[in-house]
């Protein structure tokens, strides 16, 4: 492949895939609102941009093949806080791609386009979307965007709904767990997949007590190999019993569920800090 685009690449999870990306692709062009990166690897070019800049999408995008676009406010906020970055920014990017005549959009979508289904129930990706916040709406109007774009413009999605991507520190954890080398497979089998018109996925990781289904997405390739129930027994001894008066754990969306709209879900999540390095 020649030329990739990369979207929130200053971000956590883009940090983690801009190597395994720049190994797909004469260039990668990283992009994020930092005003550098510590360090770019061999073909890498990091380009400040704004997603809400119609005409600076469709310069960054000029020549591309694919665009990851995982560049967003990743948390829950008022929506005239996300209408921007990511309901704007997300029609930028699949408007630029049409432009240039780029063959997909590879996009970090989230459980929370569905967060407010029942934890006992096991979705499978044809689930109707049920935001569980603004941050989740946004997800759902993204993928919309994508079906919208094949339909109409011939142009591929693949619409990850990731799950949890963090380390397991939360009994929610042990099921939507998506490890990060599960994430840069995930994200690799997105791109090299020969056709996928418009695909939806769940990104989580092989556990046992994952919550959803990936049947239907099998065309993809995408198979996991990390599990969380190695951290199962421990995390169930420090949480203690659940209270189920809480949405937050009756829900897919977990705490997400269970905030008002426009207040932070992460602060809810107990995330711990991965000390790796990565931005």
């Amino acid at each position: 492949m020649k030329k990739l685009v990369l979207t929130g690449a200053a971000g956590r999870l883009g940090s983690y895939l801009r190597e395994p990306l720049s190994k797909m692709c004469e260039e990668l062009i990283s992009t994020d609102l930092a005003e550098e990166l510590d360090t770019t690897y061999p073909g890498e070019t990091y380009i400040k941009a704004d997603l809400q800049d119609l005409d600076a999408m469709v310069q960054l995008l000029a020549g591309a093949d694919m665009v990851v676009h995982f560049g967003a406010i990743g948390d829950e906020a008022p929506f005239e806080t996300l209408l921007g970055p990511n309901f704007i920014g997300a029609y930028n990017i699949w408007e630029a791609a049409y432009r240039n005549g780029l063959r997909r959009v590879v996009y970090a979508s989230s459980i929370h386009a569905v967060g407010m289904h029942k934890k006992t129930d096991f979705i499978g990706i044809d689930a109707p979307h049920k935001p569980d916040t603004f941050y989740g709406l946004a997800k759902c109007f993204a993928e919309d965007l994508a079906s919208l774009y094949w339909d109409k413009r011939g142009l591929e999605s693949v619409c990850m709904r990731i799950l949890s991507c963090a380390q397991v520190s939360n009994p929610r954890a042990v099921g939507t767990w998506l490890s990060y080398d599960d994430l840069i497979q995930l994200v690799q089998r997105s791109i090299d997949t020969p056709a996928t018109e418009f695909s939806v996925v769940y990104g989580v990781s092989d556990n046992d007590r994952a919550p959803v289904d990936n049947a239907k997405a099998s065309h993809l390739g995408y198979r996991p190999k990390d599990n969380a129930e190695q951290f199962a027994k421990e995390i169930f001894a420090e949480s203690g019993p659940l209270d189920l008066t809480d949405a937050g754990n009756l829900h897919h969306g977990g705490p997400f569920a269970a905030v008002d709209l426009g207040n932070s879900g992460v602060a809810h999540l107990n995330l711990k800090s991965d000390d790796t390095g990565k931005e």
